[in-house]
């Protein structure tokens, strides 16, 4: 307590613009946190819902319930007793695998190519990618289709959707070279006084710089691997062995039509590994997607 002109005036207590500025800077807190809070249940409760629901015997199932009266674990015993549920499981895996491995290995040259090398055509090149960034797979899905299945007889396989990965992806190519854009001159250019040469210097500089660039494709290719559904319609509806999870779901929902519980566990089961991938390397993934647009 002090006295201004004779008067006693505590210092401590806050004035109305300060106790204002308090209330605001709460209302700003609890309306953010109710946003985000809001979001999270409008993303969050369709899953919970699903995994309910898969823990259900087939009468609740068909019910207004939403918690199990008994917990029924061996609905995901019985998925796999699915004839053909483990063939989807094996075929999935090889796609989306050796997919985001082919594509990541063919599209890292190419951008380092366009993020570091000047040459005529450049300016074209990168034009090109955007471009075929932007049209439709369903433009081409015809002449394609009578390529791989007429002139290569490959119907009926998940071989017409590998072997293209091995030529590079527009939109890796185009996201790795925005990253690489970021990768400071200098470096490179102390790797080549070093006596190393470009492949070298690809190798040992720039690909482990690289690296949240890098799994984010690696990500964004395995997710769109794993739940792709018009590929494999179009090229191995033909042939129950080379279904992928994403069109075997399908005919799992038709031979059990009736039992939601079953349809839901496998549901879970197709979702589970990408969850499980995404949460392990969400860091990179954020990291790589951040970065990404700081210089270009």
């Amino acid at each position: 307590m002090t006295q201004v002109l004779g008067w006693p005036v505590d210092l401590n207590t806050p004035t109305v613009a300060e106790r204002t500025a308090r209330r605001r800077a709460l209302l700003e807190w609890i309306a953010i946190h109710s946003l985000g809070i809001a979001a999270a249940l409008f993303f969050t409760l369709p899953f919970v819902f699903v995994v309910l629901t898969s823990l259900m015997s087939d009468q609740q199932a068909l019910t207004r319930d939403l918690v199990p009266d008994t917990w029924e674990w061996a609905n995901y015993t019985k998925v796999f007793d699915t004839p053909g549920f483990l063939t989807w499981w094996r075929n999935t895996l090889v796609y989306a695998g050796l997919g985001t491995v082919l594509t990541v290995v063919s599209s890292v040259p190419v951008a380092y190519a366009l993020a570091k090398f000047r040459f005529r055509g450049r300016n074209l090149s990168l034009m090109l990618v955007i471009s075929m960034m932007m049209l439709p797979p369903q433009v081409i899905i015809i002449p394609m289709y009578l390529f791989w299945a007429k002139q290569l007889d490959l119907s009926g396989t998940l071989w017409p959707l590998v072997i293209p990965m091995a030529f590079g992806d527009a939109f890796s190519i185009f996201l790795l070279r925005q990253f690489l854009m970021t990768i400071p001159n200098e470096c490179l250019d102390a790797a080549r006084v070093d006596g190393c040469g470009e492949f070298r210097t690809l190798l040992r500089v720039v690909i482990p710089m690289a690296k949240p660039g890098i799994a984010a494709v690696a990500l964004f290719q395995f997710f769109y691997a794993w739940n792709d559904y018009f590929g494999p319609q179009i090229y191995a509806s033909e042939n129950p062995g080379a279904w992928t999870l994403s069109y075997g779901l399908e005919s799992f929902k038709g031979a059990h039509h009736t039992d939601w519980n079953l349809t839901m566990a496998a549901t879970v089961l197709v979702m589970a590994p990408v969850i499980l991938v995404f949460f392990f390397a969400q860091k990179a993934f954020v990291e790589g997607v951040t970065l990404t647009g700081v210089k270009g």
